[in-house]
């Protein structure tokens, strides 16, 4: 049978490699992407994903947006979780919109993109839903205070959203990266990278393919008494019990 996932955040960066991994395995793979329709485009023009443009922080835009996936391309089997963003400032000069934009895409979309199809998921008796976290929502990190509260708070609603879903077939489950070498990333100054690197066991940083097959052992199958877990992607950097 062939799966129907989507890719929050799909068309670039984690997502991109993570929507193409999918494909791969013989998935049919919707990303969703907030606001660079330029890339969107380009990335479908390549691929041959189709892709949706809509707020993850809005439930209603969610909910219509999955409407229309499973429309065009069928009942959503896997739900990648992946959207993110940053708004860093030491709080005593965090705005409550730097909060609250933070709280809303990286943590109150996990509600809203696993509402809409979770019925739909419980009628068929299956489903794989893969949140991505990060190293900075286990171990926290001064500056992000918005985006490590949000991560941490993704570990938490995994964990219990697995234990709701464990009898209907739907696995629930939790990735958090490390470093990994994105625009983002590479962006910093270089000796701020020297830095990081330095602190990293393997020596360097992680590609978004490796989470991408992070996602795809995740989501296959195979991996059916797996749920509630948290996996960590980060080169020895920070160790997880």
């Amino acid at each position: 049978m062939t799966r129907v996932a989507v890719v929050t955040g799909g068309t670039r960066g984690i997502g991109q490699a993570i929507s193409l991994a999918l494909k791969e395995k013989g998935c049919r793979v919707a990303a969703n992407y907030g606001g660079n329709d330029e890339a969107a485009q380009k990335f479908q023009a390549d691929t041959g994903i189709p892709v949706y443009k809509w707020n993850v922080g809005d439930y209603d835009a969610c909910a219509e947006g999955l409407k229309k996936v499973e429309a065009d391309i069928g009942p959503i089997d896997i739900i990648v979780n992946n959207a993110g963003i940053t708004r860093d400032a030491m709080i005593h000069r965090m705005t409550p919109d730097m909060w609250n934009e933070v709280i809303s895409v990286n943590l109150s979309s996990m509600f809203n993109m696993v509402r809409p199809v979770l019925e739909g998921m419980r009628g068929r008796g299956w489903g794989r839903i893969v949140n991505i976290s990060s190293i900075n929502g286990q171990r926290g990190q001064m500056g992000q205070t918005n985006y490590s509260a949000a991560k941490a708070g993704v570990i938490g609603f995994t964990k219990a959203l697995a234990q709701e879903t464990a009898r209907k077939g739907i696995t629930v489950n939790c990735i958090a990266p490390g470093y990994i070498n994105t625009e983002m990333v590479a962006a910093v100054p270089e000796n701020v990278l020297e830095a990081i690197i330095a602190q990293i066991p393997v020596g360097r940083l992680g590609t978004v393919e490796e989470i991408a097959q992070c996602v795809v052992f995740l989501a296959n199958d195979g991996s059916g008494f797996i749920t509630g877990a948290t996996l960590t992607a980060n080169g020895g950097q920070y160790l997880a019990s």
